[in-house]
């Protein structure tokens, strides 16, 4: 199966799995119900995810072998889809949610064996062992994308805009080292969210009905993404998956891989300190994440989805291009930590910001 065939095949299993679930949606009451937080109109399905996962296990067994490796990733994914569905539910409260997490995570990490053994020559001085802290960071940092994910879904199209950045750059990424699996892995999720844009960002026909990712699908996106990064930067522990096409595989420098999900990782990570800071539960609900910011300056939501999607590629691309012309590991890493700390100065005088903005638009207008 070709490149092409594969993903156009992705885009219309997706399409029509969107379809077949909606009634579904409607006789489980899988909705996502108009609240205080959530100022949508009406009752919207919440079976994107599904449509998503059910794509990929559908399509992945025809392009890549199913060694013991990628069976339990899609064993574990499945899990996960199954606690976002009960969640996005019954509304779980945090402690299941993360417990289930991170069974979910040591599925791939004890079972397959998938983890970060090192961080990179990040300091100049040699590759950063993990040694015994490697699986419990991979466990983290699974979890840690997984609610990086869910906590971006703030405004219609923004999480799947998000996912498909990430997937497309990990689909360069694997196609620049020869990985085949992330390579496919990339392109059939990404195919598979396309569908699910096209109605999340609810177009006028009325033919077309609006759906939402869900926390089965934000919660099976930053879980796959952190799967493959993992992939991409320790080839050799999924050769058997790749056995008959590693002809010239090389792996990607880990810090590279920050770059594919920087926004949503710098938003959850400047939120929760800014929660903490300010004496609050790092996991509790509020209006202040990056999309809130844009909203509050005055943009409109397609305005906010359209700058901050552009900031996610744009980072992105610059990673990538880091990784291919091999700048020094602690260069890179000194460029992703500058522009994490000019996000959190930001975030000190954001309310400063944001009426100076909205001046100049109002100066503007007028």
């Amino acid at each position: 199966m070709t490149i092409w065939y594969m993903t156009f095949s992705a885009v219309f299993l997706s399409a029509v799995l969107c379809q077949i679930l909606i009634p579904f949606a409607w006789q489980t009451n899988l909705l996502d119900e108009p609240c205080n937080r959530k100022q949508h109109n009406g009752s919207i399905p919440l079976v994107g995810g599904i449509a998503i996962y059910m794509t990929a296990v559908i399509i992945l067994p025809f392009v890549v072998p199913m060694s013991l490796d990628v069976r339990l990733f899609l064993i574990a994914a499945g899990f996960m889809v199954f606690i976002g569905v009960l969640d996005d539910r019954f509304d779980l409260n945090v402690g299941l949610r993360f417990t289930a997490q991170l069974l979910t995570a040591a599925v791939v990490v004890f079972g397959a064996g998938a983890y970060l053994e090192n961080l990179g020559d990040l300091v100049g001085l040699g590759n950063v062992e993990l040694g015994y802290f490697a699986m419990p960071f991979t466990l983290l940092a699974m979890v840690a994308a997984m609610n990086a994910y869910n906590m971006i879904d703030g405004i219609d199209g923004l999480l799947g805009s998000l996912a498909l950045v990430a997937f497309l750059s990990i689909a360069v990424l694997a196609a620049l080292n020869h990985q085949v699996l992330p390579l496919y892995v990339g392109l059939t999720i990404s195919g598979a969210i396309i569908p699910f844009l096209v109605r999340n960002l609810g177009l006028r026909n009325r033919l077309i009905r609006k759906i939402f990712m869900g926390d089965a699908g934000s919660m099976f996106i930053g879980f796959t993404v952190v799967w493959c990064l993992i992939v991409l930067t320790h080839p050799e522990k999924l050769a058997e998956a790749s056995a008959n096409t590693n002809n010239g595989m090389s792996e990607v420098r880990p810090v590279a891989v920050l770059w594919v999900i920087a926004v949503p990782l710098m938003d959850m990570i400047a939120i929760m300190i800014r929660r903490m800071l300010k004496g609050q539960s790092p996991f509790v609900a509020d209006r202040e994440h990056l999309h809130h910011i844009f909203l509050r300056a005055g943009f409109s939501d397609r305005q906010a989805l359209f700058y901050i999607s552009l900031l996610a590629l744009l980072l992105a691309a610059f990673g990538i291009m880091l990784e291919v012309i091999k700048v020094p590991e602690p260069i890179v890493l000194m460029l992703y930590l500058g522009i994490f700390i000019f996000y959190l100065l930001a975030l000190k005088n954001i309310w400063r910001i944001v009426s100076w903005i909205r001046q100049k638009r109002e100066v503007e207008v007028s």
